[in-house]
C-alpha cells in the first residue's frame, strides 16, 4: 500500500493527501491556541487574483467566473474549507484511476494523464459536498438569515482582488454578529477592491454580491 501512494506515478495524488493533512494538522494544533489555519488562509494567500482573460469568453454580470466558483459553493462556506475537500477528492480519485490501470493493464498511467479524470471527478464532488456544509455550518452559526439581510451591510475583501468579472472573497456579519463568507464583485465597472478593504453591499446575484466603496459618490449625501 505504501509502495502504491508513494509511486511517482501517484505523487500528484500522494501530495495532495500530504497537504490536506498537514493543514487538518496546523488547523488542529492552531485551534488549541484559538488560532486555526482558517483564520490565517488569507494571510498565507495575499493577493490572490481570480481574473479572467479577457477574451476568454462572456464577461457579463455575474460573469463567466462568478458563475463557476457559484456553482462550485464558493461563498457559501470558507474557500479553506472546498480547498480540503477538493484536495480529499482530488487524491482519491486519482489513486482509483491508477488502481484501476494498475488491474486492468498491469501498469500505472502517467502522472498527467491520470490527473486530467482525477481533475474532473473531484469537481462534482466539491459541489456535491459544498451544497451539504453550506446547509450544515450556518445552522452551526447562526439563525436563519436571509442572504438579502446582507444587502445594505459593509463587508471586507479577505482573499483576493475584486474587479469586474473577477469576484474575491469577503466576509460580512449578519445581524446576530455571526460571520459568514460571501463572493463579491463590484458594482461599478472601474472599481477594484483589494483584500482588507470594507465596502457597501448594494445587491445580489445568486450567491454573488456587489458591492461599492463606502464613500462612493452613488450613495449621495445623506
Amino acid at each position: 500500500m505504501i509502495e502504491f501512494v508513494l509511486s511517482p506515478a501517484n505523487l500528484p495524488f500522494s501530495t495532495a493527501l500530504a497537504v490536506m493533512l498537514i493543514i487538518a494538522f496546523l488547523e488542529g494544533v492552531g485551534s488549541l491556541f484559538g488560532a486555526g489555519i482558517s483564520n490565517m488562509f488569507g494571510a498565507l494567500f495575499p493577493d490572490v487574483d481570480f481574473d479572467l482573460d479577457a477574451d476568454g469568453g462572456d464577461l457579463e454580470s455575474p460573469g463567466v467566473l462568478g458563475r463557476l466558483l457559484s456553482w462550485l459553493r464558493v461563498g457559501e462556506v470558507p474557500m479553506l474549507v472546498l480547498f480540503v475537500v477538493f484536495l480529499t477528492a482530488f487524491s482519491l480519485a486519482g489513486f482509483a484511476v491508477q488502481k484501476t490501470a494498475l488491474d486492468l493493464f498491469g501498469l500505472y498511467l502517467p502522472a498527467l494523464a491520470a490527473i486530467i479524470p482525477a481533475f474532473m471527478v473531484s469537481m462534482p464532488i466539491v459541489r456535491f459536498f459544498g451544497g451539504v456544509l453550506g446547509q450544515i455550518l450556518p445552522k452551526d452559526e447562526t439563525d436563519a438569515v436571509s442572504k438579502m439581510s446582507f444587502v445594505g451591510r459593509m463587508a471586507k475583501i479577505t482573499l483576493g482582488v475584486s474587479a469586474k468579472g473577477s469576484p474575491a472573497q469577503a466576509k460580512v456579519r449578519d445581524e446576530h454578529g455571526k460571520l459568514h463568507y460571501i463572493m463579491v464583485e463590484p458594482d461599478i465597472i472601474d472599481d477594484i477592491f483589494k483584500q482588507g478593504e470594507d465596502v457597501l453591499l448594494v445587491r445580489s446575484d445568486a450567491n454573488l454580491f456587489f458591492a461599492i466603496h463606502p464613500k462612493n459618490s452613488s450613495l449621495g449625501t445623506g
